[in-house]
Parts: structure tokens; sequence; C-alpha cells
């Protein structure tokens, strides 16, 4: 195993940093944000157009015989890394990551065809669980499969359902629990009866919105069914969409100290660049620390997830690697742009400034697929150690 990055990981970056520079800038964030707020649409579908088909990415992790690239989780986690940097309005994380996890997993005839068509482009899908759910305690079914083959039920806190085409439920069958596919097109939106109703509400990361999801009747397929209550599909896409969510954590990190030392070269005070200030080089040396360790911990993750079967169970290796990442990852990301609010001095602190984007985005991240203090708590069994009190 090896940490270092590929020739054909670095030749993806280029192509997805060069559409993000051209397509994506900070100032096209903020607009985007701006009319989020005022009750626009959050997503850019034209550049997820052009990620998902011009350069592949939707179909990264899907094998090559449901038409995908066949690639790996360093893959994908490069991509993660891009978008992190660029703070991008686009489902890569709840469509190619969480929802194709949870396809995967569960296998079977009904997730073979639904993977096609999100390699393609063609669709986009959202696994309809609260993105605040830790993958050590994944919540029961919130909503519940009918005998007339229709779900019945409401969601919370469901990252991508604005922009999905097919959404993932895991229900309550009359014997076990199952997992679904809800047609969530824009044909049977809305509130009668028979129709999903997404309901976006106030989020913290105006680039990455949460919805609430109620289904009333609404026809489904079913994707796969297990006995008991337990929800492999849904326990395998939160852990490695949480080993994968802490690239882009680096990606924040990364792009917020980058910025904050290119910002202290060259606003003066005293007539002296501020960044030839001691007690900011020392700050700025010790969040680089931080960051390095975080690339370290992102790309073992991300190593370990690539050696890990598509459909099978993680290892104990890849658990371990992934509550490592998660644990050290959100704190780096939120302590990085921090700093960078706080080095910008008074442009930090205004809207005009891309830099609160990125502290929400780390921030919301943060609590997002299990807490560092979930991930540590993970960490005590395989490390020997006393569980915190």
């Amino acid at each position: 195993m090896t940490l270092l990055y590929t020739d054909v990981e670095e030749e993806l970056r280029a192509a997805v940093r060069g559409l993000l520079a051209d397509t994506c800038p900070p100032s096209a964030v903020l607009a985007r944000a701006d009319s989020a707020a005022a009750g626009g649409v959050p997503y850019d579908a034209e550049l997820w157009k052009a990620l998902a088909r011009d350069i592949g990415v939707a179909g990264l992790l899907i094998p090559e015989e449901f038409g995908g690239a066949g690639a790996s989780a360093r893959e994908a986690a490069v991509v993660l890394e891009e978008l992190g940097r660029a703070v991008a309005p686009v489902p890569f994380l709840s469509s190619a990551v969480l929802a194709t996890q949870a396809l995967l997993v569960a296998g079977g005839q009904v997730a073979g065809e639904l993977l096609g068509r999100l390699a393609s482009g063609e669709a986009t899908a959202a696994l309809a669980v609260s993105f605040a759910a830790s993958p050590y305690a994944p919540p029961a079914p919130a909503a519940s499969l009918g005998e007339d083959g229709t779900v019945t039920g409401t969601v919370t806190g469901v990252i991508g359902a604005e922009a999905a085409d097919v959404l993932l439920v895991p229900v309550r069958l009359s014997h076990g629990v199952g997992l679904c596919a809800v047609d969530a097109s824009s044909a049977v939106r809305g509130s009668a009866e028979g129709a999903v109703r997404v309901t976006t509400v106030t989020s913290l990361d105006l680039t990455r919105p949460i919805a609430t999801v109620e289904f009333a009747s609404a026809p489904a397929r079913i994707v796969a069914r297990a006995d008991g209550l337990e929800l492999p599909w849904v326990w395998e896409a939160l852990a490695r969409g949480a080993g994968l969510l802490a690239s882009e954590q680096l990606g924040v990190a990364e792009w917020c100290l980058t910025t904050t030392v290119a910002y202290v070269k060259e606003r003066k005070q005293f007539a002296r660049p501020v960044g030839s200030f001691q007690a900011v080089k020392h700050r700025l040396a010790d969040l680089w620390l931080e960051v390095v360790g975080a690339r370290a911990a992102a790309r073992n993750a991300a190593a370990h997830l690539a050696e890990a079967p598509a459909a099978g169970p993680l290892g104990d290796d890849a658990a371990v690697a992934v509550a490592v990442a998660q644990a050290h990852c959100g704190v780096v990301a939120v302590h990085a742009a921090e700093e960078c609010v706080q080095l910008h001095g008074g442009i930090g602190m205004t809207w005009e400034h891309p830099a609160h984007l990125y502290l929400k985005r780390a921030k919301a991240d943060q609590i997002a697929l299990g807490t560092p203090g979930d991930h540590r708590e993970a960490l005590a069994g395989p490390a020997d150690l006393p569980a915190p009190v």
C-alpha cells in the first residue's frame, strides 16, 4: 500500500480542478449561496452534468459491468479533495458515494439497473438517511412499505434529495427490513397522495442543503431485504462515506491554509507583510503540520477502502482507518477554517469573502456521518483503550 498519488489520480485531479476553476470560482459559489438563501436552487446542474458525463465522476465507484469506471475509493477521494477545495455545490457525495455504496452492497437486478443509470449520468440518487447518522449506530427505518408496494413515512436531515431522481429508502417490512427505490422525479413531487414531498430546511452549509422527505403512499421497488432489524446497506454506505468524507475535509483545510498564506504575504501592517510577524508564522506552521497529518489519515482511509471488497463488509483495518481519519480530519478542517477567517482580519468576517463558506462546510462535515467523538469512541476497542466517560 502506498499513500502517494498515482499518475492516474493526478490526471483526474487536474481535470476536475481545471473544470472547477473555469466554472466554479468562489464568486459563483457565493452567488449561488445568495440564491439558495433567497429560496433558489443551491445545486449547480450544469457543473454536475460536466463532472458526471464529461469527466465521468458519477460512475467512478461503479463496476465496468454496469457502465462505470471501475475505479476505487482512491480516485473518489481525489475528486472529493477538489470538490472540498471549491466547496462545489454538486451531489457527488450523496449520489456517487453514499447511494452508490448502498446499491453495491445490496446487489441484485434492481440495484444493477440503478447503477447503470447513475454511471451514465442519466440519473442522480440520494440515500434517505439523516446526514448526521453515525455508522456505529445506524438509525431505524423511518418509513414503512405497505402491502400495496408503497412507502409511507418521513425522513429528516437528508442531503442530495432536491437533486435526486431516485431516493433509496430504508423501510420496515412485515418481516424484517428492506431498501426501496422511490422515483423522485418532478412528475411525482408534491403533497398529494402517491407523491414524494421534499422540503428544504435551513442549513448551516448553504452549498449542501438538508431536506425533510415525506413519502405519502409513494410507489416503490424493493432493492434488497434482510431479516431482523439490521440494515447492512445503510451501515456500509455510512462507514465508507465517512472514510471518503475525510478527503473532502482535507480539501477544505488545504484551501484555507493556501489562501491564508497567500493573503498574509500581501497584507501589510506597520509597513511589513503580516506574514512576517512571528506569531502569525507559528500559527500557520502549526496549521501546516495539522493539514499534513490530515492528508496522511485521509489517504490511509482511502487506500484501505480501495482494498476492501466493494460489496462486502469492511475489515477491521479499514474500519480503524476510517475512524482515525474522521476523528482527526473533522477537527483539522474546522481549525483551518477558523484560522482562515481570523487571519484574514476584517475582510474574513464579510459575506463577500468566501471564507465563511469553508467554515460552514467544515463545521457541517464535522458533525456528519458521526462526530469526532463517535469515531474516537469506536477506536477504543481496537486500540485496547478505555472509552471516553
